[in-house]
């Protein structure tokens, strides 16, 4: 099985479309959060490259060409952000103090554990950017002297679970303004929490693309510091 993959050029981008394909329908007759389409499609491409002993490096080779509409997909969440510019504007410094809180609170968070769990200084820069997107997140870990592709993993898993839990914790701590419902899907969970606010909400949706980029930019600019904390 090993060998198809080496030999065909598009087995690797099927079986990742394929996976995903299988997840939305799950999402779909459950309504679970559990069945989040990421998350299974992960699953499935995990079982399929172990059981069919695939080496990471060949299944990456081709399904890479994936990772090019990242960026694309990101760039597009600026449309709803226009949709709802007049809002952005009339609350915009809460929403910048917002969102440096919430860089703040996730750095520090990671600071902590890494301390309280022995982390080393690379096993720590590795997740300082687990909150930010991918895009963003790879840059940041590589400057700081971190595991570029375990930071991966972690943005995705961060991700998921944003998509997964997001909603119910909004409940829990009962916020109900839709911009800090927005703000906090995409501060803490990327694009992947973006498309949980997007079904939420047009606002929800909005504040979280604007959230993305923000976070991105504050995380950045602050994790150079942190990254000497430790």
């Amino acid at each position: 099985m090993n060998e198809l993959f080496e030999e065909s050029l598009f087995a690797e981008v099927t079986l990742s479309l394929v996976a995903y394909m299988i997840g939305v329908l799950l999402k779909k007759k459950f309504k679970l959060a559990i069945f989040n389409p990421l998350l299974i499609a992960i699953v499935i491409s995990s079982a399929i490259l172990i059981i069919g002993d695939i080496e990471y490096e060949v299944y990456n080779e081709g399904a890479k060409y994936l990772s090019y509409l990242l960026t694309p997909a990101t760039v597009c969440l600026a449309i709803p952000l226009y949709e709802q510019f007049e809002l952005l504007k009339k609350h915009y410094k809460a929403v910048l103090l917002g969102l440096l809180a919430g860089t703040v609170t996730s750095l520090t968070t990671v600071l902590v554990l890494a301390k309280v769990c022995g982390l080393t200084h690379e096993e720590y820069v590795t997740l300082l950017p687990k909150s930010i997107t991918t895009a963003i997140g790879m840059g940041v870990s590589e400057e700081l002297g971190g595991y570029v592709t375990i930071t991966v993993a972690v943005i995705i898993i961060t991700g998921v679970l944003g998509n997964m839990f997001g909603e119910l914790i909004c409940k829990v701590a009962k916020i109900e303004e839709p911009i800090s419902k927005g703000l906090a899907f995409g501060a803490s969970s990327h694009a992947i929490g973006t498309a949980k606010a997007i079904e939420i909400g047009d606002v929800e949706g909005a504040m979280s693309g604007l959230a993305i980029a923000v976070s991105g930019i504050f995380t950045v600019l602050l994790a150079s510091v942190y990254a000497n904390f430790l």
